[in-house]
């Protein structure tokens, strides 16, 4: 392969448009594969992009192929169903999946793919859409090193923190891993501050407090301006995302043998909070949702 490797990507979307913008700015040749929302696609073809009409052209006009999709079950359907892309992929070739997918079905993949000589990297992303379009995503990376030496300069075109993991599937259980932390770390401090509320507590010294000590964290920051300023812009995530989140760290780990005791308490928080009808809120806001379900609001939602 050549510095210049022809780039596929499937999966233009939010987060996907400013990756694949970027690695369109660096100077790949790009395909992307039409989308739903054809505003992500048109920008791209309007910046050089070819856009391919299906999988199989998409493949043949590629030496790297990126999937940056919804879940595990989209992963396997453009993989391994009808007209999908194993069949297409030719020696050589290098798939690269942005997905936060599953462990298990990754694993799987790669070893059809090894088989057909084709290379597979597990590759999730981090961060939010706002970092997408600027270029700085972080991602980790699973698999043979060497593969990865030889995508690393496209990764490096959307991403300024790169963290090898280990090998393939690794990345992905990291990223479940770390997403589990995080919200579950969301869900105790919006209680926390449900609780301080009924309690009376003053929330700019306990705010105070939490910070002055080792209860502070990326989390809460993204969530203090919003208790006490009424500003979500620091945590746009949808709290009904929470559920997959939760959801693909306690199938991992109840397929390990490993503990979910968090994991399930988190999810019968959320799960009141959906019923409750607040999915569709910012995570941030998650303290007076759950202030507000105790009687207590402090803010209006």
């Amino acid at each position: 392969m050549s510095d210049r490797l022809r780039i596929g990507y499937v999966g233009a979307g939010l987060m996907g448009h400013g990756a694949a913008k970027h690695i369109l700015l660096k100077g790949f040749p790009l395909s992307v594969l039409a989308h739903r929302n054809r505003g992500p696609i048109d920008d791209l073809v309007a910046r050089g992009a070819t856009e391919a009409r299906d999988v199989p052209e998409l493949v043949a006009r590629s030496d790297v192929v990126f999937l940056c999709l919804p879940s595990a079950r989209e992963v396997e359907d453009i993989m391994l169903g009808s007209g999908g892309m194993l069949a297409a992929l030719r020696p050589g070739m290098i798939v690269v999946d942005k997905t936060t997918s599953d462990p298990a079905l990754t694993r799987r993949l790669g070893g059809l793919l090894h088989e057909r000589g084709v290379g597979f990297i597990d590759a999730p992303i981090g961060r939010t859409p706002k970092e997408a379009e600027e270029g700085k995503l972080s991602t980790l990376l699973g698999g043979d090193p060497a593969t990865i030496a030889r995508v690393r300069p496209i990764i490096e075109a959307y991403a300024d923190t790169i963290i090898e993991a280990g090998p393939l599937g690794a990345a992905l259980t990291v990223k479940i891993v770390n997403n589990f932390i995080s919200f579950t770390n969301a869900v105790v401090i919006s209680e926390c501050f449900a609780a301080a509320a009924k309690l009376g507590v003053d929330f700019k010294a306990l705010c105070a407090m939490i910070e002055a000590g080792g209860s502070n964290s990326v989390m809460f920051q993204w969530i203090k301006p919003w208790i006490l300023e009424g500003d979500d812009s620091r945590g746009r995530g949808r709290l009904a995302a929470g559920e997959k989140v939760l959801q693909a760290y306690i199938d991992m780990a109840k397929a390990g043998g490993a503990p979910t005791l968090m994991a399930d308490a988190a999810s019968e928080v959320l799960a009141r909070v959906l019923a409750a009808g607040h999915g569709d809120r910012y995570l941030p806001r998650l303290p007076g949702v759950l202030a507000h379900m105790a009687g207590t609001p402090f803010r209006e939602l």
